[in-house]
């Protein structure tokens, strides 16, 4: 990132979000995410830009805020912030906990396989697949 400017597949390849991720999020945060526009309407990142949604990704992807969540952080001034607190519960995304659980953030993870109604579907899962070997 020492050039002064990316394209979006770089700034894409670099965050590890997909090019029309990028597009959506300059609808939704044109405060902070404003790229510069070349020949033909390709889109390029200064690296503040590329920062910002550095830590749009965080606060949506990692500690569950909503859209309209970052907007009111983005509206306030409050961006640098919010990165170490939880959101409030307006903010918050309501598929949070689901979304730890899978990347394994939480304390407590109840395993799946624990679940008798799970252990009885990969039971006959299993006696299927014998009947058709």
């Amino acid at each position: 990132m020492n050039e002064p400017f990316q394209s979006i597949n770089e700034v894409s390849r670099a965050l590890g979000l997909p090019a029309h991720t990028l597009r959506y999020w300059e609808r939704e945060f044109p405060a902070a995410v404003r790229p510069v526009t070349g020949a033909g309407g390709r889109r390029y990142y200064r690296a503040d830009t590329v920062a910002s949604l550095s830590r749009i990704k965080e606060l949506l992807y990692g500690q569950g805020y909503t859209i309209a969540g970052v907007r009111k952080l983005l509206s306030s001034g409050k961006l640098e912030d919010a990165e170490n607190r939880e959101p409030k519960a307006e903010n918050r995304n309501p598929r949070d906990g689901a979304l730890r659980a899978q990347s394994g953030k939480t304390a407590k993870h109840e395993s799946s396989a624990d679940s008798p109604e799970i252990q009885q579907a990969m039971d006959l899962l299993n006696m299927a697949r014998a009947a058709l070997s």
